[in-house]
């Protein structure tokens, strides 16, 4: 662990031969330019926190040299180390940070201000669950612009936590809850493995006392039978490595209380049962050395089978390597031996190859990974045992794609980069989202166009009633950045345009009904006639213009009686249900009444379809073309046109016909729009005639007229349903 040994006072007022004598120890190692600003920060603070103190009771400046001792040891550079001294000044009346930047340097000065930031931050997590917790640690991770300012409140939390026995049981729980959602985990991540294993071990002392009572009594009872087994096994060691001409260093291992109690927990296992009760470590200078020493391990103590662990050649995903075993010792107990190169136990014991991920047990989040390895890289960088220069990653990389912001009561939501109070209103709730009318950002009024950053606290001011805007919708805004926002308000639009179709439908039909004089027509027989779901798609339709109010009404109509030109009209029916087919597909079959063998085709004005009310109109020379009864040409002709007009119907018999419509389609513009529509069609089988497409740039909208080949109403009416379902997709009518 992070060593406790220093010539700082525990206690008290540290004097002028304290602090000299601690930065005689930092000189050792840090040239003496650096040890006057350290000096001049401490007058700094001294000046600033005269007789002031922790919530522990510490004094001010004694408790910010000990976490100022910690960064230290972690072999941080002296800005971090200035930081710290100075990480209380932002509460101070006085605090100038424009007078800070100019004595300190602008680096000292953000990590100054983002340390305040963090700790506010931090004290929510306490109150939050599970899922939510995690989403903190990634805001906090977000706010430290500078990685160092991340270590300086791991130390800070490191030295509360060391003299939390001074605080009441119910604080020392709060703190220490915290510290085991937040602080330790983030240590984890980081791998600064030495503070998380204390912080962690300190946390069990505070969360479960009794069961960190029993197991330190239990390694404390044994510690001189203990003590005196592992010295034995130490210098037998060394012995055997002497004869082998290894230069070995051979140590009793750390014991870890809370890994050991959390073994037991996860493996059910009693205490004489976790192998690394009695543990050493080996560290030699190279990696055939690390195999010479276990085989000398092996050879001196039974192995235990199925404990040997080759994290060297096979290494943990967090990048650890070292070579575990487990032996039986002399008196019948395991004991636990670790080999590793001395290059490895430094990127053990300080973490900065370590992967968070492998000991949370978390699902891959290649955002938070990407972050976590700049920072790691960057400390890395700072350690002056390494033999080579670590390649520093672009600073850019270190720049989130997400933010992290918190609702009133503190939940964090987490958003794209660049995502606005509107974006996080919709993040919240749909209703949320449609009501919104404005916005607070930590207390003050915004624009919905304001882009929110990692901590932002937003509130949303709602309306009791009334939906989006349009505009929201419009790029050049600049009010929405997620599709999730996007497409709730594409919904809520073309659910009230819904709502005003089946207004309107229900308008058209009540119209044509009472025009013809029919009774009240039944809409559940008309939807189960024209093969839709119920009675809003058909109401919907009819207002849509898919289905005209004269089908409706034509499909309800009373059976006429029978008379001489309905006979007429059952005799050419009968010839033509006679007449056999041409090979291949047809375009439709109709009957025109007084007309025998004829020829006729579609007109391409109306391209009329089963069952639309259809007339017949005689060319010269090209048959007979057929229309809609409401085809707009035919609403034109003139009196001598009109007279060339001759009543027709469908046969009842369409086999192998095909007919030609035109389907109007208007939606947001996107990539692979057109290919999810052309998808439809394929799926379907209805082959594609043309596509004629215009897009609006400014609007980021395209509006196409798609003509296909189906074989009735229905299939036509399943595939217009089909194209609504596409995301994107805002309105989707045939063209008449």
């Amino acid at each position: 662990m992070v060593s406790l040994v220093t010539h700082l006072p525990k206690a008290g007022q540290p004097g002028e031969a304290d602090i000299a004598a601690w930065l005689q120890i930092l000189a050792q190692r840090r040239p003496e330019k650096e040890i006057e600003r350290l000096r001049h920060a401490i007058e700094v603070a001294r000046r600033a926190h005269a007789g002031q103190r922790q919530i522990d009771g510490m004094d001010m400046l004694l408790s910010l040299l000990h976490t100022a001792d910690t960064l230290d040891r972690l072999k941080l550079d002296t800005d971090t180390l200035v930081a710290a001294i100075l990480s209380e000044l932002p509460g101070e009346p006085d605090y100038d940070p424009v007078r800070l930047r100019q004595d300190f340097g602008e680096a000292v000065q953000q990590m100054v201000e983002q340390v305040g930031r963090i700790r506010a931050l931090s004290a929510t997590s306490a109150h939050q669950d599970g899922s939510n917790v995690e989403a903190l640690r990634r805001l906090l991770l977000d706010l430290a612009g500078d990685v160092r300012s991340l270590l300086v409140l791991l130390a800070k939390r490191l030295r509360l936590m060391r003299n939390l026995k001074q605080l009441d049981p119910a604080l020392q729980r709060l703190i220490a809850l915290e510290t085991r959602r937040v602080h330790a985990p983030l240590a984890n991540r980081l791998g600064v493995w030495q503070v998380k294993w204390e912080l962690e071990d300190l946390c069990l002392r505070y969360l479960e006392p009794e069961q960190y009572k029993t197991l330190a009594a239990r390694l404390e009872g044994r510690r001189s039978e203990r003590e005196a087994f592992i010295q034995q096994v130490v210098e037998r060691i060394q012995s055997l490595c002497r004869e082998q001409g290894i230069e070995a260093e051979v140590m009793g291992r750390p014991k870890h209380i809370y890994s050991i109690w959390n073994k037991m927990r996860q493996k059910h296992l009693d205490f004489d049962q976790v192998m690394d009760v009695r543990a050493v470590r080996v560290l030699v200078d190279t990696v055939s050395q690390c195999y010479e020493v276990l085989g000398l391990v092996h050879g001196q103590w039974r192995p235990i089978p199925g404990e040997f662990d080759d994290y060297i050649a096979h290494p943990k995903p967090n990048g650890y390597q070292s070579l575990h075993t487990a032996v039986v010792g002399e008196d019948g107990r395991p004991l636990e031996v670790q080999v590793r190169t001395r290059q490895m136990h430094e990127l053990a014991e300080r973490g900065v190859a370590a992967h968070w991920r492998y000991k949370e047990n978390n699902r891959a989040d290649p955002e938070l990974e990407r972050r976590i390895a700049w920072m790691r890289a960057w400390l890395e960088q700072q350690d002056g045992a390494q033999e080579a220069p670590v390649d520093l990653p672009a600073e850019e990389e270190y720049e989130a794609r997400r933010i992290y912001v918190l609702t009133p009561d503190g939940k964090v939501i987490e958003l794209p980069r660049g995502a606005t109070p509107l974006d996080f209103a919709y993040a919240i709730h749909t209703d949320v989202g449609h009501r919104c009318r404005g916005a607070k950002v930590n207390g003050r009024m915004v624009p919905l166009t304001r882009r929110l950053e990692s901590g932002d606290r937003v509130e949303i001011l709602t309306a009791r009633e009334g939906g989006p805007s349009r505009d929201w919708l419009s790029p050049q805004g600049g009010y929405l950045v997620t599709a999730r926002a996007r497409s709730r308000i594409r919904q809520w639009f073309k659910q009230q345009d819904h709502d005003q179709h089946v207004q309107m439908g229900r308008a058209a039909l009540e119209r044509e009904f009472a025009r013809l004089g029919l009774p009240k027509p039944d809409l559940e027989r008309l939807a189960e006639h024209f093969r839709l779901k119920g009675v809003d798609e058909l109401l919907a339709a009819v207002g849509r213009g898919d289905i005209s109010a004269i089908q409706a009404a034509n499909s309800q109509m009373p059976e006429p009686s029978e008379d001489v030109a309905e006979a007429a009209e059952k005799a050419i029916l009968a010839r033509v249900k006679e007449r056999r087919p041409s090979p291949g597909r047809v375009s439709g079959t109709v009957v025109v009444q007084g007309v025998g063998d004829l020829m006729t085709h579609m007109a391409g004005c109306c391209k009329p379809v089963p069952p639309d009310p259809i007339v017949g109109y005689i060319t010269r020379g090209r048959g007979i073309t057929i229309h809609r009864q409401d085809c707009r040409v035919v609403e034109k002709m003139d009196a001598e046109n009109r007279s060339r007009l001759v009543p027709a119907v469908w046969s009842e018999t369409q086999q192998d016909s095909h007919f030609v419509a035109d389907i109007q389609l208007y939606a947001q513009d996107r990539k692979g729009l057109l290919r999810d529509i052309t998808s439809v069609f394929a799926n379907a089988e209805i082959p594609v005639l043309g596509i004629n497409s215009q897009s609006d740039r400014r609007e980021e909208t395209a509006n196409m007229r798609i003509t296909v080949e189906v074989d009735d109403m229905a299939q036509l009416g399943q595939v217009m349903g089909q194209l609504a379902q596409i995301p994107d997709v805002i309105d989707v009518r045939r063209h008449i």
